[in-house]
């Protein structure tokens, strides 16, 4: 028989753990690091935005190309979901036309050249629900063997001009560019004109005067605006240096040197040494090429 002291300590124990006293806590909740981390990569090219979303898988010692990522496969060009770019407007890629919109970046890498494709945003994992009818753009390109190895992938721009960039994947060894081509002036050229024909507000009349001599469009109507430029802010410089700029390049020598020998007595005449030794030297220089 069991003496009561142990049947009353027993009753105790069972009513203590009947009331949780001594219930076991839950298990903490651990975030681990991602394998391969998500990435975004955003950049402006003209007017354009593009916007890159990727995960970024590293070396690890192992052979990438060949090896984890087998030639003339499909890939998804990173690592868990297929890589995904957004496009605001159309872009030409490698000459390829792309409308804006989001999609899917596959590629087939090769030893000696890659393939690169734009397919309809599908939301997929991987590459297992690729689909040749769903591209939009395929195109070939011939990567670059890089000197030091790059342990995690990267997926960037380069080479920035105002209609231009290189979208370049960069992995290992191996560096894949792309040639992104934006319609700037398609897309100002309209705004532009349309401020300008306005009846009533500022209008860019610098801006746009620069523009065009920078696109080399219609030159006489960048000659009018930095006119109206100037007329806004008499006796700048900086803009009457520009105004020779756009007559030299509209063959205008004459009004160009008048320009330039305005926009250096002005320069001399500055108070700030570093501005007037910098617009004198670019006067002179621009007096010498029409000599």
């Amino acid at each position: 028989m069991i003496p009561s002291s142990r049947l009353l300590l027993s009753a105790l124990v069972g009513s203590v753990f009947a009331t949780g006293l001594f219930a076991q806590a839950p298990a903490p909740k651990i975030v681990f690091p991602d394998a391969s981390p998500a990435a975004t990569v955003k950049q402006r090219v003209g007017l354009t935005d593009i916007e890159v979303n990727y995960a970024r898988p590293s070396v690890k010692g192992r052979t990438i190309y060949g090896g984890l990522v087998p030639y003339g496969e499909i890939w998804r060009t990173g690592a868990n979901t297929a890589t995904k770019v957004t496009f605001s407007t159309d872009v030409k890629l490698n000459g390829a036309a792309v409308p804006a919109g989001t999609y899917e970046l596959f590629t087939i890498p090769a030893k000696s050249e890659w393939t690169v494709i734009v397919h309809k945003h599908m939301s997929q994992w991987g590459a297992y629900a690729y689909d040749v009818k769903n591209d939009v753009a395929r195109f070939n390109v011939t990567p670059t063997t890089l000197t030091n190895s790059v342990e995690s992938l990267s997926i960037g721009f380069s080479d920035l001009r105002a209609d231009s960039a290189t979208l370049y994947l960069s992995w290992e060894k191996t560096r894949v560019p792309v040639k992104l081509e934006v319609d700037l002036v398609g897309q100002l050229v309209p705004q532009i004109e349309t401020a300008m024909a306005a009846t009533e507000g500022k209008k860019p009349y610098f801006a746009s005067a620069m523009f065009y001599y920078d696109n080399n469009l219609d030159l006489k109507k960048a000659a009018e605006w930095m006119d109206a430029a100037i007329a806004e802010r008499p006796a700048q410089m900086w803009m009457i240096y520009r105004k020779g700029l756009i007559l030299a390049k509209a063959g205008d020598k004459a009004g160009a040197l008048a320009a330039a020998h305005e926009a250096l007595e002005l320069s001399k005449a500055s108070t700030t040494p570093s501005l007037r030794a910098e617009y004198v030297r670019l006067n002179e220089a621009l007096i010498a090429s029409l000599k």
